[in-house]
């Protein structure tokens, strides 16, 4: 499972996912890649079971990047507790996805192949995505 090895502080607040990604817009490593369209907290079991899905698509070719990396705690209280004691311990970890981040990219492959991996990858993702292309200098496809 995907965690960082040491954090600041061990429980984070929530947060707010409004408005766009601030960085990872467009495809920078490979020639595709899997653009979010909705915000989500993305957790590190979605995040590899993603990876694992497009690693065996590829069959051992081309290379794959993931620009997302679950570091946000979440918790969860206990079932029948009562309110006013605290925050609960920590569930699990994840990442958050704001419209327009590219969180995975493939490259070294033909298109077809990468379309393939990143619709099955796509599929193991709670939001809507778009595969897009690397653009090229000046815009163009």
């Amino acid at each position: 499972m995907l965690m960082p090895k040491r954090v600041k502080y061990r429980k984070v607040q929530r947060g707010r996912m409004c408005g766009e990604s601030k960085g990872a817009f467009q495809v920078d490593f490979g020639e595709w890649g899997l653009k979010a369209l909705e915000p989500a907290w993305i957790t590190s079991q979605q995040i590899e079971a993603c990876r694992l899905a497009m690693v065996r698509t590829l069959k051992r070719t081309g290379k794959v990047w993931m620009r997302v990396f679950p570091d946000k705690s979440y918790t969860t209280k206990g079932i029948g507790t009562r309110q006013g004691v605290g925050k609960g311990d920590i569930e699990g970890w994840a990442a958050v996805v704001k419209p327009g981040r590219v969180m995975f990219e493939i490259g070294g492959i033909d298109e077809a192949t990468a379309k393939e991996a990143l619709q099955y990858a796509a599929s193991k993702l709670p939001i809507k995505t778009k595969i897009v292309p690397r653009y090229q200098i000046g815009g163009e496809q």
